[in-house]
């Protein structure tokens, strides 16, 4: 097999340019596991340089061309190739419950949902690093006060130190997507426990944002607050003002409140 065609309804981009790969690669800094799980890996031209690293790599594609691809041009990758739904598959029949790190060229349809399903796995995975579309991995980065700055920004900087790293062009891959790339790293926080309840903050966050341009005295509306609480100075906000600490500090007086 010479190839793999990208297929369109699987968000397929085949990055061709062997340097970025490499930048991608590097962003890891290998501390704290020795595991290495790639999702989405197409024709590996990013698994090459991972396997030159100290680490097992693993790879996980849903895409069957690909996994045929890899499996006769990448001899290393024996036994290390998950043909699973990431979304879906229990990653623990792998690593069970090992740490390891995440990294990838996104398929961007799915980006997010990867994000979110990283971050139920975010006491195994001290790294990720990857490839997004570029105004999702700044939405992921961004800070407060702005109008990229959402639900994605707040829950993963809870337990998260995000940094967008580099731009990519779109004439780096095959096809060409119609929109830049993005490069981002995430490094767990030594302390990542939240000092309240997590499902509330969740709930907090994200109702605070379905409703983004109210205050939080009005977005909140669902929560049944007291009429008291509803008086302290802070739901005179919305949403975009408060960073993660204001967040976690907002749920602990809904917490107190009796939700």
């Amino acid at each position: 097999m010479e190839k793999v065609t990208a297929k369109k309804h699987l968000g397929q981009h085949f990055l061709k340019d062997e340097s970025i790969a490499k930048d991608i690669a590097d962003t890891l800094n290998l501390e704290g596991y020795d595991d290495v799980l790639e999702i989405g890996p197409g024709m590996g031209v990013l698994t090459k340089y991972l396997l030159d690293k100290p680490v097992n790599t693993y790879v996980i594609e849903i895409d069957t061309e690909s996994v045929t691809y890899l499996d006769q041009n990448y001899p290393k990758l024996k036994d290390r190739i998950i043909s699973k739904d990431f979304l879906k598959y229990n990653i623990n029949d792998i690593f069970e419950g090992k740490q390891f790190a995440i990294i990838g060229n996104f398929p961007y349809n799915i980006s997010t949902q990867i994000v979110f399903r990283t971050l139920e796995y975010r006491d195994q995975i001290p790294e990720f690093a990857g490839m997004f579309q570029k105004e999702v991995a700044q939405r992921i980065c961004e800070k407060k006060g702005t109008k990229a700055y959402g639900i994605l920004s707040v829950l993963v900087q809870a337990f998260y130190d995000a940094e967008y790293l580099f731009t990519v062009d779109e004439n780096v891959f095959i096809p060409p997507p119609k929109v830049k790339s993005g490069v981002l790293r995430l490094r767990r926080k030594k302390d990542y426990s939240l000092p309240c309840g997590e499902k509330l903050f969740f709930t907090v966050v994200k109702t605070a944002f379905q409703q983004r341009r109210k205050t939080l005295r009005n977005s909140l509306k669902t929560l049944n607050l007291s009429d008291s609480l509803r008086e302290d100075e802070i739901f005179n906000l919305r949403p975009e003002q408060l960073n993660v600490e204001q967040f976690i500090a907002l749920t602990q007086k809904i917490e107190a409140d009796g939700v």
